[in-house]
């Protein structure tokens, strides 16, 4: 009895999971070697290539971009808020975060100006932190910062 239950599972979940398959690649787009990983969620809405396959990735590219970064994560930690102010590039990811969360308004230009403070400011009253407008530890770690 055990055994006809868990057959009979197997075989629904594998249906619905070649439907699901059929919905976002398309009855016509199997292709063997390009098979839509196990759990992974696709946006159906992401812009298509030449070969009818999705691109995730974000669609606006920023100046700060391009700006000089460390390579290793690792480096950020050790530098305080005042040197990390600094860095176009730094201040370029700090104020896409902050408008990802909508707290900043302004253009991501990677200067830390009066519109960064007031919005830094603003995160820190909402969560709770002792407002200063300046760049904190605490502030990196609700933004996902080194």
């Amino acid at each position: 009895m055990k055994k006809s239950i868990l057959i009979a599972v197997g075989l629904a979940f594998g249906w619905s999971f070649a439907q699901a398959t059929d919905l976002v690649l398309g009855a016509d787009d199997h292709d063997p070697f390009f098979y839509m990983p196990f759990f992974h969620s696709n946006d159906v809405l992401a812009p298509r290539d030449d070969w009818g396959l999705l691109h995730q990735s974000r669609t606006t590219v920023y100046e700060t971009d391009f700006a000089p970064r460390y390579t290793c994560r690792a480096a950020y930690y050790s530098m305080s808020g005042s040197q990390l102010i600094k860095d176009p590039a730094y201040v370029g990811a700090l104020q896409r975060d902050l408008k990802r969360l909508g707290y900043y308004c302004g253009p991501i230009d990677g200067f830390f100006s009066d519109g960064v403070r007031a919005s830094i400011a603003t995160l820190q009253k909402n969560y709770s932190q002792q407002v200063t407008g300046t760049l904190t530890i605490p502030v990196r770690r609700v933004l996902h910062l080194p």
